[in-house]
């Protein structure tokens, strides 16, 4: 009997399958490739503050990271990229990047750096769904990390604060979200009818965008302006995470 894979993630909100990007990238890859994974929400544990999540454990095995989990569960036989021929599957490789260096930091900003976006939405959820006292210590934990990280990867001279740095990675970010939107055309994924890894890393950094009450973000009402990326996130939550869906 085959063992059974076990996925550690931060739980669901905001209408979504779990509010974490690369949480969504593995369970909408779970979904496109068929395969079963049992879903457990560190929300309310003492994992808030310790695990790295997403974590993949099968067997003895423990996977971190979304591309080394996808791997994974593809040398297991969950393949979403069976079909795509290997031009296709450099151009995945290539959005992949395009999408880690030009939509994340923006990303990072717009929920953990932005004043209002984190007073208001995203400090309230993590520290709801982390047990006393870490209520106090998760969200301020989580801020710092993606401050870091936007300074680490953009705060290259001459710009050093962020405030400097603002600026630059919004309009990377549109202009990625335009070369997404440009990529995807009318079609329902990516590469035809079928969704692929590509869709599943769309879908897991778009999707928070597309549904969280913001309170300030110019980012997300840029994304609602490109109306065939906003469609690949409601059809992906409709036709796989609905609960009317298959395994939904």
């Amino acid at each position: 009997m085959a063992t059974s894979m076990e996925l550690r993630c931060w739980g669901s909100g905001w209408g979504l399958p779990s509010v974490h990007t690369e949480c969504l990238i593995v369970l909408a890859y779970a979904k496109f490739s068929g395969a079963k994974v049992t879903v457990s929400p560190i929300d309310w544990t003492w994992k808030t503050l310790t695990a790295t999540v997403p974590e993949l454990v099968h067997g003895e095995s423990t996977i971190t990271e979304p591309s080394q989990i996808l791997n994974f569960m593809r040398k297991q036989r969950f393949n979403a990229d069976y079909e795509l021929s290997a031009r296709q599957g450099a151009d995945t490789m290539a959005y992949i990047a395009l999408l880690e260096e030009k939509l994340r930091p923006a990303l990072l900003h717009t929920f953990w750096v932005d004043a209002e976006n984190y007073a208001n939405l995203t400090r309230p959820w993590f520290a709801s769904r982390s047990p006393f006292p870490l209520n106090f210590l998760v969200p301020g934990r989580h801020a710092r990390t993606a401050l870091s990280r936007i300074l680490l990867t953009k705060g290259e001279s001459p710009l050093h604060t962020i405030t400097e740095v603002e600026g630059k990675i919004y309009s990377d970010a549109k202009e990625c979200l335009n070369l997404l939107s440009h990529r995807l055309g009318t079609d329902n994924f990516f590469f035809g009818n079928a969704p692929a890894s590509l869709d599943a890393f769309v879908f897991g950094y778009l999707a928070p965008l597309h549904k969280a009450s913001l309170t300030n973000s110019p980012l997300q009402c840029h994304l609602r302006q490109l109306e065939n990326l906003s469609c690949l996130c409601d059809n992906v939550l409709a036709v796989y995470f609905s609960s009317s869906s298959p395994d939904g």
